[in-house]
């Protein structure tokens, strides 16, 4: 063989081996395309459009957590249809929350020295209506029913309801003039049916009634000891009810409070148990779910409470019966911070 059939044999396997390659690495890229929207066994998730506002179907929103380039997003899912293909919106959120098409985002901006945060009020298409700087590490946050309040809660100090050494500050704003009451420990706080001052005094979780913007429930934290509260914002106060009641979450018709409760004899590292409080009766009943909870669930019907337990991808979403009854079932993975639309 003379050497210009040489050479050009030589040039075919190259070019052929070479498309081999590219093909190989395009292969590869695109399962990990693949990998990184799908995660392999977890959620599958799509870049789209999100709304607040009532469509007619029901929804459930929260914080993606799925690996992918999606992940710490506001996604949303049909909520009959919870592990279907979800829908991201783009915008990113360490806690979130939604209720008659507004939202409540509480973000990290990051610097190049440190990380800072604030609080973010979306419109139904989840763009920013206004902002406001949040001292500290984001904990809690809600939507009143009727949209025209927010409330967050973040720590100013520690980063665990655990243990003692921990501080918050938790603000309520109205979305109607943006007038902010940005630390809730200013307000009056009546303890046993008169006014009680102390330094240590902590407020965190706000739930709104649905009846009267006026009208919220939160904990707070006093003395070693920690209370479900009423809060009146025109009157600025906060009067004590029920003694070991934390991350309080009003039920749809105003009657039942889902909480977390500090059980006597359980281990410290696991020492909260998720009960439901007849506001009538002030009967306590606990839930089935028998594992540890640092959460504020969330309502999904008057009989039904949603709300995250740790997962492999950081938090999972379940759900459970509110009266005492059935067992604990997984909604979807990969999921934290939800609320159900429409």
């Amino acid at each position: 063989m003379n050497r210009a059939p040489r050479l050009l044999i030589l040039l075919v396997a190259v070019l052929l081996l070479g498309g081999v390659g590219a093909g190989a690495v395009l292969y590869a890229a695109d399962r990990s395309g693949q990998k990184d929207q799908e995660q392999v066994g977890g959620p599958a998730v799509r870049p789209g459009q999100v709304s607040l506002a009532a469509t007619g179907e029901r929804e459930l929103v929260f914080r993606n957590l799925a690996w992918g380039p999606h992940r710490d997003e506001v996604v949303a899912v049909p909520a009959d249809r919870p592990d279907g293909v979800r829908t991201s919106s783009g915008v990113k959120c360490l806690r979130f929350h939604a209720a008659a098409g507004h939202g409540i985002c509480l973000q990290a901006v990051h610097g190049p020295l440190e990380d800072t945060y604030r609080a973010v009020v979306l419109d139904d298409r989840l763009h920013e209506l206004h902002s406001y700087p949040a001292v500290g590490i984001p904990t809690r946050d809600r939507v009143s029913p009727s949209g025209h309040h927010v409330a967050w809660t973040v720590f100013v100090s520690g980063d665990s309801y655990g243990g003692s050494d921990f501080s918050t500050r938790t603000a309520i704003a109205d979305t109607r003039d943006w007038h902010v009451d940005d630390n809730l420990e200013t307000y009056t706080l009546i303890k046993d049916g008169h006014p009680y001052q102390a330094h240590d005094v902590n407020v965190w979780g706000v739930t709104f009634a649905a009846t009267d913007d006026n009208l919220f429930y939160a904990t707070v934290a006093t003395g070693g000891h920690t209370y479900l509260v009423k809060g009146d914002i025109a009157a600025r106060s906060l009067t004590t009810l029920h003694e070991n009641v934390e991350c309080p979450s009003l039920s749809p018709d105003g009657t039942k409070i889902a909480y977390k409760r500090r059980v006597p004899g359980l281990p410290s590292d696991a020492q909260w148990r998720l009960y439901v409080l007849d506001l009538r009766t002030m009967k306590e009943t606990a839930t089935a779910e028998q594992r540890q909870i640092d959460d504020q669930a969330v309502w999904s019907s008057d009989s039904t409470l949603l709300y995250a337990l740790p997962g492999d991808f950081g938090a999972d979403l379940w759900t459970v019966p509110a009266d005492g009854t059935g067992s604990a079932q997984l909604v979807t993975k990969a999921g934290l911070a939800p609320a159900y639309l429409g």
